[in-house]
């Protein structure tokens, strides 16, 4: 079964559940097969939830959710170990980062030093406890959310640092108008929906390796270094794109080529990618803050970074 039927059969099970959002699932599983997190940044009640637990169902895979408070600590995401009385010895006991599908349920409520508990895992795939090295499952992924619209009181901005792990940051928006009222028919009686698994754990290691294998080649690799130095010299940033972003990029458009059935990575990938995975790793300055926002400056930069003429053809045969 082609790449193209497998993401047929995904967005068919997550349709189940919710409706109108055909661009994020592809993103979704975009990030999937290339082992990237991502970050929901929508309001609240347009479906994050529903759909994280959806892509767990698809996979077959285990889900755990973290609801992030103030109070949250460390020890409660990665696990600790606890003390038993009758064995007189220290068990080991995980969290909810034990998993294939963890939920980060507003990332942006828990103090820095919690948040902080994730940069391991999101970028090893795995979690030191009391200086034990304890490796998670191959199929991980984090879907974190955050509400943009929160007030400042009780929640803390992630830090660059955190912000650069997460693949994509995609927004959530409202549905339209006929989307919503199929939802209304879909939800009236509240009936539960099964999400059928679409993939088995070797069928996403094997479009993992099919993704290692599409080619990219130089005057696309200069394409995605164009964009990001611009990130970086451009007069309305304070920080740009990282080199983990670029690469980030670079995986993001080969994914691209993959759901469309291509073993090469076409300008139009990079750009079709490139608001996803590069507008949540800037930082703006004063002046751009007044100005726009991330995902316009990397609006503009797409539209002034000159594309490569012709696919195939270096800078210098242009």
């Amino acid at each position: 079964m082609s790449v193209t039927e497998k993401l047929k059969q995904f967005k068919e099970e997550i349709g189940k559940v919710i409706i109108g959002q055909d661009k994020v699932i592809e993103l979704v599983f975009i990030s999937l097969i290339q082992e990237g997190h991502i970050l929901f940044d929508s309001v609240p009640g347009t479906g994050k939830t529903v759909l994280s637990k959806a892509v767990a169902g698809t996979v077959d895979g285990k889900f755990s959710r973290i609801q992030f408070t103030p109070d949250v600590l460390p020890t409660d995401i990665t696990g600790m170990n606890m003390y038993n009385p009758k064995t007189q010895s220290f068990d080991l006991r995980m969290g909810p980062v034990n998993t294939n599908v963890l939920l980060a349920d507003e990332i942006n409520r828990a103090t820095p030093r919690t948040q902080s508990a994730l940069l391991e895992v999101m970028e090893e795939r795995q979690v030191t406890i009391d200086g034990e090295r304890v490796e998670l499952d191959d199929l991980f992924i984090v879907l974190a959310t955050q509400n943009p619209i929160e007030s400042r009181q009780g929640t803390f901005d992630l830090p660059e640092a955190q912000m650069d792990r997460f693949l994509m940051k995609i927004t959530l928006s409202y549905p339209e108008r006929n989307e919503e009222l199929m939802m209304l028919d879909m939800q009236r009686g509240k009936n539960s929906v099964t999400v059928n698994p679409v993939f088995t754990r070797e069928e996403i290691m094997n479009l993992r390796k099919q993704a290692a294998e599409i080619r990219i080649n130089d005057a696309v690799k200069e394409y995605i270094i164009d964009i990001v130095q611009e990130t970086r010299e451009h007069k309305h940033t304070a920080l740009g794109v990282s080199p983990r972003g670029t690469l980030g990029l670079m995986r993001a458009g080969m994914g691209v080529a993959l759901i469309n059935n291509r073993d090469y990575v076409t300008p139009e990938d990079i750009k079709y990618a490139a608001p996803y995975v590069l507008s949540h790793r800037i930082v703006l300055n004063i002046e751009g803050m007044t100005l726009t926002t991330g995902e316009g400056l990397i609006q503009d930069i797409l539209n002034d970074v000159p594309v490569p003429v012709e696919f195939g053809v270096s800078r210098d045969e242009v």
